[in-house]
């Protein structure tokens, strides 16, 4: 058990059941601190797990300076880890890359976790 996070992109096309098919942009494992960003960037204090935040522009502006700053908040939880900032700095610029031309082409980006 633990913290697992992922990205991705919305297709236009839909499965067998309705739902849209998706494309993962990123991958992470116990990274709680881009955990904490996106918690306090979207619900406050209000703990969350298993929700799709969409992620505009803005939104990987913030995290791009962020991760450039080393300023993404430390974040306990019991399934969290330890700060893993430095380890996934390099993937989470990756990210803030390809969330970008994600974005350019029309497409949603999406955040999501499970712990």
């Amino acid at each position: 058990m633990g913290l697992d996070q992922y990205a991705f992109i919305r297709l236009e096309t839909k499965d067998i059941d309705g739902n849209f098919e998706t494309e993962q942009l990123a991958e992470w494992r116990k990274h709680s601190s881009l955990h904490g960003f996106m918690e306090q960037h979207y619900y406050g204090d209000e703990e969350f797990n298993c929700i799709d935040l969409e992620i505009t522009e803005d939104d990987i502006d913030e995290l791009e300076e962020a991760v450039n700053a080393g300023a993404l908040p430390d974040t306990q939880g019991f399934f969290f880890g330890d700060d893993s900032s430095k380890y996934y700095k390099e993937a989470d610029l990756e990210f803030c890359t390809n969330a970008r031309k994600a974005l350019e082409n029309g497409q949603e980006v999406f955040y999501s976790s499970w712990w």
